[in-house]
């Protein structure tokens, strides 16, 4: 699949306000995919966090008292963690929110589609930076079986180099797959 039938297909409009469940915390995050063979940036969490540690998550966090809108978060965020600087111009659409049974958050997922990025620098949030093949990676969806994770929402899973990406994550990349 090339850039331009990507960018057809995530466009959407963009509408970077939520409101506020109070039982969650607002968080975006930016999914970032890029290339003629189209690649997507995830991280690896460090083990240390508070949160997801450990975890295969896309750039992003929560909402701060002077970020303007959730849109805003996800830039800044994504420049904080990976040294990316995304424009807001740049940013073609947003996915369903979704939520971390875990930890409390309401994430809203923006979509960025560049031909090129620069080389990443990751901040100390980040273990490592993964630069995933998107075709094969959707390919390898399978359903969570894993009896521990709380079965509120629909559960998946998707494999890179035998790390397992689930929870919000794996429901973000399955709305990416369904939009495919």
């Amino acid at each position: 699949m090339q850039l331009n039938e990507l960018k057809s297909r995530l466009s959407s409009p963009l509408n970077p306000e939520i409101k506020l469940d109070e039982q969650y915390r607002l968080a975006s995050i930016l999914v970032v995919i890029y290339g003629d063979e189209p690649i997507v940036v995830m991280t690896e969490k460090p083990k240390h966090m508070k949160f997801h540690a450990g975890e295969i998550s896309f750039p992003g966090g929560k909402l701060d008292p002077e970020d303007s809108n959730l849109l805003e978060t996800a830039l800044r965020e994504t420049s904080e963690e990976l040294g990316l600087t995304i424009t807001k111009d740049q940013v073609i659409g947003q996915l369903e929110p979704v939520v971390t049974l875990n930890s409390g958050f309401l994430i809203l997922p923006f979509i960025s589609v560049v031909k090129e990025i620069p080389v990443l620098s990751p901040n100390a949030e980040v273990e490592e930076i993964l630069h995933i093949p998107l075709k094969s990676f959707l390919k390898t969806q399978a359903k969570d079986a894993d009896p521990d994770h709380n079965l509120i929402q629909e559960m998946y899973t998707f494999e890179y180099q035998n790390q397992i990406v689930w929870g919000a994550s794996a429901r973000i990349l399955k709305q990416i797959q369904d939009c495919l």
